[in-house]
């Protein structure tokens, strides 16, 4: 799980006045690009917005030969020049002559007009800027409310703790699966033959990885399980990470170095049913990891973007930022499915599909599935601090084949 960059990319030298927001398609060869690569804009959107009503954007751009771009994303510019593009730009992004798409992060704009422009960055670092264009936001109407007459108060409720239906297993999203592995969370964990917590080789230092901005220090203390829910607490840790940061003890599940050694592999959907957590800094995700990379994304998640999910294929390219205000939210219980396809990963949030990457992970893909709550060390979200536990939860883990 590597983080994806969703803070404003800093475009140094672009922002001199108008003339400067106009990018045309490049024909000399970026680094990362090979001479004679010219970058096309195919679609832009959104093409209006209401201003207090947040929307995504998309860019969907193609080059005439295959290179990766460093960052891809959507920028917006106020009359006056100031930043306001769309979070969520996407990293590592593979363009060729078939085209690919890139859905950002939500946000709101006041009402106004603004330069809205598509932009890239190659791998050295340079940015480009894709042709430009108007973005009108429209104020917000509101439909006059008739006055109703006051009604006599009610005597108060007493409140409920929420807590996770457990569904019983049934048929996955996708046509034809039978579940094959599941953890229910009915019991202990199964450390050492089912489960490892406290190291992968995702984590350079196999309990830790700073490199990865993460203020994570692995400990199977912190994963409890009490009536059908496993709960990761993360805390601030005694340990000191490499960097001179402190350490949170915090939770990571992984088949990876336990006996049974379970893989997912192409083919198979795995789904997870999760309540996504409120606290500063936390960073849960359901991922995979092998041999240095093999990752997909089913989801990561920060409450500072408390409506978005972060979906990735790290293997080839594939990224979308999903919004969704009614599903995804603080302390709210999710579903969240991928289908690990040769040709195209699929992303399913509860039941329903969100997105298909079109590249997929190849007919021989092989991972180890990894459950976590992470805490965010500052670079791209907000840092864990104080001494408040952080908590993450999961109802169950299942694997269809």
């Amino acid at each position: 799980m590597r983080p994806t960059p969703l803070a404003t990319p800093a475009r140094l030298g672009v922002l001199a006045g108008a003339a400067a927001l106009v990018g045309v398609p490049l024909a000399a060869g970026p680094a990362g690009a090979a001479t004679g690569t010219t970058v096309v804009q195919d679609r832009l959107a959104p093409a209006g917005m209401t201003a207090g009503s947040a929307s995504t954007a998309s860019l969907t751009l193609h080059a005439n030969r295959c290179f990766t771009a460093k960052t891809v994303g959507v920028g917006i510019r106020d009359a006056a020049g100031a930043n306001l593009d769309f979070p969520g730009s996407a990293s590592n992004v593979r363009i060729c002559s078939g085209g690919v798409t890139v859905t950002t992060g939500a946000r709101t704009l006041p009402a106004g007009t603004y330069t809205q422009f598509g932009f890239w960055q190659d791998t050295a670092g340079g940015w480009h800027n894709l042709p430009s264009r108007t973005l009108t936001v429209a104020g917000a109407t509101t439909a006059p409310t008739t006055p109703t007459a006051p009604t006599a108060p009610t005597a108060p409720t007493t409140p409920t703790t929420p807590t996770a239906p457990d569904p019983a297993p049934g048929q996955a999203p996708v046509p034809g699966k039978s579940l094959t592995w599941s953890e229910e969370f009915s019991g202990p964990i199964a450390w050492g033959s089912k489960w490892t917590g406290d190291r992968s080789s995702a984590y350079r230092y196999g309990s830790h990885n700073p490199d990865d901005n993460k203020l994570d220090w692995l400990a199977p203390s912190a994963v409890t399980v009490s009536g059908g829910v496993a709960t990761f607490t993360a805390t601030p840790s005694a340990h000191t990470l490499e960097n001179g940061k402190q350490a949170w003890d915090t939770g990571l599940l992984t088949t990876e170095y336990s006996k049974d050694g379970f893989q997912v592999r192409t083919g198979d959907y795995i789904e997870a049913r999760v309540k996504l957590p409120a606290g500063t800094g936390a960073w849960p995700a359901l991922w995979t990891w092998k041999d240095g990379n093999n990752e997909i994304d089913s989801f990561e998640y920060h409450p500072d973007n408390p409506n978005l999910l972060e979906l990735s294929n790290r293997i080839r390219s594939g990224l979308k930022y999903h919004t969704d205000a009614n599903a995804v939210a603080p302390d709210r219980w999710v579903t969240i499915g991928t289908y690990y396809g040769a040709d195209s990963v699929d992303w399913y949030v509860n039941g329903a599909k969100v997105f298909s990457d079109g590249t997929g992970v190849g007919a021989n893909w092989s991972a180890y599935p990894i459950l976590n709550l992470s805490l965010s060390a500052g670079q791209y979200h907000p840092a864990a601090s104080g001494s408040a536990p952080v908590s993450f939860s999961a109802d169950y883990l299942r694997v269809y084949r």
